[in-house]
């Protein structure tokens, strides 16, 4: 990722408590070799919900996603990062 020390971008708020890297991207998607491509496996359990906000076109683009509390707990796991980072998001609050 590149380094920066300002960032204004359209911000997706993730109403969701204790959200895991299991949740993030689930284990299915961790078999790939290569470090992109991961963006279709994000919170990929819960886009099968149309409601779901990663569908809202009110914030298509976001590019800061603002999580609840305990985001990102569970295992070490590179791949969640790497499927934000890969839907556009720059940024986690």
């Amino acid at each position: 990722m590149d380094k920066f020390v300002t960032h204004l971008g359209k911000i997706m708020p993730l109403r969701r408590s204790d959200v895991d890297t299991d949740q993030i991207i689930p284990a299915v998607y961790l078999k790939r070799v290569t470090r992109t491509g991961f963006e279709d496996g994000l919170f990929s359990a819960w886009r099968e919900d149309p409601g779901f906000v990663l569908h809202n076109p009110a914030h298509a683009g976001a590019t800061i996603l603002v999580a609840g509390p305990n985001f990102g707990t569970g295992s070490s796991r590179q791949h969640a990062v790497w499927a934000l980072r890969d839907w556009g998001f720059k940024v986690v609050i």
